[in-house]
């Protein structure tokens, strides 16, 4: 059980030390709409990318950048989303489809409708999962598919 305890107080860390740090009030996330989850979720892949890229060996910030922004840009998105909708809950699913389906005034710059639709409920996902203090499932769906972009090979591409 104390192991347990310690893992759930770990994924939380980060939320958690951010909403009691800044002495913010408990929100009931359904109030939410999706592009304030996928606005989240962009923040938050976006650093799981960047950590998972620095971590995986120094280098120099541009080749840096080159690489996350391959990873982070919509069409990316959209192949993730492609590889683990399968494995999706019915609550996961239907977060994704409500991203999915919110009208947004942006657009993607390299990508089509569709890409960028999918993206953004990719996006929603993971910002309802970060701000449910579920962290470890996002990157039980994630971390196989991100796997292939990290290893030092793959900075050479």
């Amino acid at each position: 059980m104390e192991e347990e305890l310690n893992r759930g107080t770990a994924v939380q860390a980060l939320n958690h030390y951010i909403r009691t740090g800044l002495q913010l009030p408990e929100t009931d996330i359904r109030t939410y709409s999706p592009l304030t989850l996928a606005y989240i979720g962009d923040a938050i892949y976006d650093l799981i990318i960047r950590t998972a890229v620095v971590e995986s060996g120094n280098a120099p910030v541009n080749k840096l950048h080159k690489r996350v922004s391959k990873m982070v840009q919509a069409t990316a998105q959209a192949e993730l989303y492609h590889c683990i909708k399968e494995s999706l809950t019915e609550e996961e699913t239907a977060v994704f489809k409500r991203g999915r389906n919110a009208k947004s005034f942006t657009s993607a710059k390299n990508a089509g409708i569709v890409e960028y639709r999918t993206a953004t409920g990719l996006e929603a996902l993971v910002g309802y999962l970060y701000l449910t203090d579920r962290l470890d499932r996002l990157m039980e769906l994630i971390k196989p598919q991100l796997m292939k972009y990290i290893t030092p090979e793959a900075g050479e591409r």
